[in-house]
């Protein structure tokens, strides 16, 4: 199965097995993801937190877990999906282990999970926040990358993308937990990109603008505040910063994952590949 888009790139997955982390939400960049490279032809493993999220944290979706793979399916190849928090490194290693005696290798992982709790007045960020932010947005990708690369090692290669975020790329006010660990993410992929290499393990980072996204709730709530005005206000001021004009969707970004997942883009690593509508990144 091929999708042509545009007519000089041809995205096959019909050969690859993909894990894809922080994959449960109905309005995420993870199932999003997921179903386009299921559509690609990949064999799919999604995995979220999957357990409630009381303090709001932005951590966890149970019921959309399965139904990912139920989408995945539906486009006719294998799903699996897999309860996962990715700031366990046990949980991690198990959860490449259970994929590899399902499929017998990995060969594109997607490291999407991440949270937005590190957004706010610097001073104002608790400890926790701070610590959640580093722990589930950069050490989940340190400890996915660490499982899987001696199974890509043993198999001639892969591909392995990060989602980091145009807050990677510069600096605005009031995201500075977020922010920080976005760098760390560009940071890390471009640290395993040389690492890995001659493994012919390729490394690359999406870094999403304005995408209309659950998490990015927050940070039309926190303008808002800011600014006075409702959520909609915010939401179209938001929207009249990017120069194509408007939001941004989750496919937007899967078609840049499913891109760097194929062997279309196998000349391709150490990126930080920006999918922002033309949107500065700040400072």
């Amino acid at each position: 199965m091929l999708i042509v888009a545009p007519d000089w790139m041809v995205v096959d997955l019909s050969s690859k097995v993909v894990i894809v982390t922080g994959a449960a939400r109905d309005r995420g960049i993870g199932r999003a993801a997921s179903i386009m490279m299921a559509k690609a032809g990949a064999t799919v493993v999604a995995t979220d937190l999957a357990q409630p999220d009381p303090d709001n944290l932005g951590l966890g979706q149970p019921a959309g877990l399965e139904r990912t793979a139920e989408l995945c399916r539906s486009h006719g190849v294998p799903a699996m999906a897999l309860a996962l928090d990715v700031t366990d490194p046990a949980a991690v290693r198990g959860c490449v282990d259970t994929v590899i005696d399902a499929y017998g290798r990995v060969d594109v992982v997607f490291n999407n999970a991440g949270t937005p709790v590190g957004i706010g007045g610097f001073i104002d960020i608790p400890d926790l926040h701070w610590n959640l932010s580093w722990q589930v947005n950069v050490m989940g990708m340190v400890y996915m990358i660490r499982s899987v690369v001696p199974f890509m090692r043993e198999s001639g290669g892969g591909s392995i993308i990060n989602n980091a975020s145009i807050a990677g790329l510069g600096a605005v006010a009031d995201f500075a937990a977020y922010t920080t660990t976005k760098f760390a993410v560009i940071g890390l992929t471009k640290s395993a990109a040389v690492d890995f290499g001659p493994d012919g393990i390729r490394v690359n980072a999406v870094c999403p603008g304005l995408i209309q996204t659950q998490m990015a709730d927050k940070e039309i709530e926190l303008y808002a505040d800011s600014w006075g005005v409702s959520f909609e206000e915010s939401r179209d001021r938001l929207a009249e910063l990017v120069p194509v004009g408007g939001w941004g969707t989750p496919e937007d970004i899967a078609d840049a994952v499913a891109w760097l997942a194929s062997d279309s883009s196998k000349y391709v690593s150490g990126v930080a590949l920006p999918v922002t509508g033309g949107l500065a990144p700040g400072l």
